[in-house]
């Protein structure tokens, strides 16, 4: 008898635990958000199961192309908007050109010798792009800028990328938004939209094997470039594997341009005659290749889940580094354990830095050597061809492992064997030019 009372008792324990999780989960009362939990911390972190996705109805569009901006948004997700505001915080920008000084030289005769600052937050990229001092005679400069040009392409194709920058810029309203990674669903059900149309044109079948959380961000920290007959934005790969720094200089090598002649290049430079790359910004690339791609997505480690005095759940929208935000760093303890990671990362990303600089003043050397030499004709072209194709090739695995935003912290293999790439091949082509 003592026995059934206890089972009993347990039973109903049971049930009354259950019932609790069921109203803390909104399962129970209909609820569409969870609630504030007072013993949250007693519970652990926050994860996305935690999150409740809501459906509502879109707003009604207030931008003159229809698409349904952050403002339009705000009542429906007032947290999820406040913290994409916040992203305004971000003002402070590195000149790179006054920090490494020897970029001028190996960007010499490119935009990126007159102006190059680190990004700001999403807030400023369509002020930034109008405001830099390189040139952009295309509108496809715009491409990842703001979403009313994603819009315009989605609507009207890829005319668009060849129209006049400063005729698109005078029409565009709003600076990286909801409906770049939303479309105009803004998150419904947490849905991601990939709402670049080079991205699935590149990539095709292979969208599928990428997180859409780290696709998403992808859609615009990748390395891009534009076509040679349409100016279209064009991503050098047709899936993961062929990511590689490896393989997206075989792939600009191997390019049939219109003329007839083969390999892309951005730009020659005059000194030297080299026909040049300009690697942009490969974080998907880095990151995929990475330890971490398996495990966690972007907005794992940049968007920490928050809870609101209401109650609600939600991501901020806020991108931070990780070794910023408590919320983050505790997503890497998991592996970590208790692991100081802001000074592992440290140290990490001081030792890419210290080898880039080393790199990169040896690159620049390069760079006045192979221009003297043309200048003084001691060589033949052939004989110089072989050198420039080197330093093509040394400045490109240079270039993906400095433009890369991380700075080691996605991938730090593959950013100290694109310095080691790119020093070997200075080494071979200083030897030719018996330096």
């Amino acid at each position: 008898m003592e026995k059934r009372n206890q089972a009993a008792k347990l039973i109903i324990a049971g049930i009354v635990v259950a019932i609790a999780v069921l109203f803390l989960c909104g399962v129970i009362g209909g609820k569409e958000i969870l609630y504030h939990l007072e013993n949250r911390d007693s519970l652990g972190p926050l994860t996305r199961s935690d999150i409740s996705y809501q459906t509502v109805e879109a707003p009604a569009a207030t931008s003159k192309d229809g698409t349904i901006n952050a403002g339009d948004w705000a009542k429906a997700y007032p947290y999820i908007v406040a913290t994409m505001g916040d992203n305004a915080k971000n003002t402070y920008v590195i000149d790179y050109l006054e920090q490494d000084p020897y970029l001028v030289n190996i960007y010499e005769g490119y935009g990126f010798a007159k102006d190059y600052g680190s990004a700001r937050g999403h807030a400023y990229t369509l002020l930034d792009v109008d405001q830099t001092l390189r040139p952009h005679a295309n509108a496809n400069c715009l491409t990842c800028k703001t979403p009313n040009f994603t819009k315009l392409v989605n609507d009207q194709g890829i005319g668009v990328y060849t129209m006049s920058f400063d005729e698109v810029m005078a029409n565009m309203e709003e600076a990286i938004s909801c409906y770049t990674c939303h479309g105009n669903d803004a998150g419904n059900k947490g849905q991601i939209t990939i709402t670049h149309s080079y991205v699935t044109k590149a990539l095709q079948d292979a969208t599928s094997s990428i997180d859409p959380a780290t696709l998403s961000c992808g859609q615009c920290h990748i390395e891009y470039y534009f076509t040679p007959t349409d100016k279209e934005t064009m991503m050098p790969y047709h899936d993961v594997a062929s990511m590689s720094p490896d393989t997206i200089l075989a792939y600009y090598d191997t390019m049939v341009l219109p003329d007839g002649s083969v390999g892309f290049y951005d730009w020659v430079q005059e000194s030297t005659g080299a026909k040049l790359l300009k690697a942009q910004h490969p974080e998907l690339e880095t990151y995929l290749a990475g330890p971490h791609a398996n495990l966690l997505n972007c907005a794992d480690c940049h968007m920490p889940i928050e809870q609101a005095e209401d109650g609600t759940i939600y991501h901020s929208h806020y991108i931070v580094s990780p070794l910023e935000n408590k919320t983050l760093l505790s997503t890497c303890a998991e592996c970590h354990g208790d692991t100081d990671m802001v000074n592992m990362v440290t140290r990490l990303q001081s030792r890419v830095t210290e080898r880039e600089t080393e790199v990169g003043n040896r690159l620049a050397a390069f760079n006045d050597a192979l221009a003297d030499t043309v200048a003084a004709g001691t060589m033949s072209e052939e004989e110089l061809d072989a050198v420039r194709k080197l330093y093509r090739e040394a400045q490109w695995y240079f270039d993906f492992c400095y433009v890369e935003n991380a700075e080691g912290a996605h991938n730090s293999e593959l950013a100290f064997y694109c310095l080691d790439t790119s020093d070997a091949k200075i080494a071979e082509g200083m030897e030719l030019l018996g330096k």
